[in-house]
């Protein structure tokens, strides 16, 4: 589904902004990468606030997740927009840059957050930054094992091959970055600062 043609035209409040100067920095990757992690650290050393995208997720998509049921395109495109609309707004009201954690694993879902802002050479639009977090298979399931077996999230480890089948990265895909989400915390920070102003 391409979402972008259908909500390039949404205003939201209203209105577009001013937000030029601007940035939205989303850590995606799939369960278990490290987006909460590294995002919630990004976003302390950057002065910002920083969003959660499982907090945006309606229930009923909590329960699905939670039964071992992917996601469907209807389930993740409303999602998706709200997730968007809550960073335009901490924008528009005021602050410099936000980071978002979301799998955004298709270039389709990207281009929700990009939808909005117009092409990048509006002195108008804000940029918009994706950190796509890596890792081995065998790492992603071993983390989402502990993970599961603490009880603190809800997305079981039997949904991992789902996500790694749908995930779609290009090399040639304007403002991504790939980071390898095995190195310590520190020098993944370090990696993504040095290069945002790249992406």
């Amino acid at each position: 589904m391409d979402y972008s043609s259908k909500w390039e035209k949404r205003p939201l409040g209203g209105g577009y902004w001013d937000l030029a100067n601007r940035k939205i920095i989303v850590i995606m990757g799939v369960s278990g990468s490290g987006k909460t992690t590294i995002g919630r650290r990004l976003a302390e050393n950057l002065g910002c606030t920083f969003l959660d995208g499982d907090d945006f997720h309606p229930q009923a998509n909590i329960e699905k997740m939670r039964k071992g049921i992917p996601l469907s395109e209807d389930d993740r495109e409303p999602w998706l927009v709200t997730l968007r609309d809550a960073s335009l707004e901490r924008l528009s009201a005021g602050e410099t840059a936000v980071v978002v954690a979301c799998s955004a694993l298709q270039k389709s879902y990207r281009e929700v957050f990009r939808a909005p802002l117009g092409p990048r050479r509006q002195r108008n639009a804000c940029r918009v930054s994706f950190i796509c977090l890596e890792a081995p298979a065998s790492v992603l399931a071993a983390r989402l094992e502990l993970r599961s077996s603490a009880g603190s999230h809800f997305m079981p480890p039997s949904l991992l091959p789902s996500q790694l089948a749908l995930l779609q990265v290009d090399e040639e895909e304007e403002g991504l970055l790939r980071v390898d989400s095995t190195k310590p915390l520190n020098d993944i920070l370090g990696f993504i600062r040095l290069n945002l102003h790249f992406v």
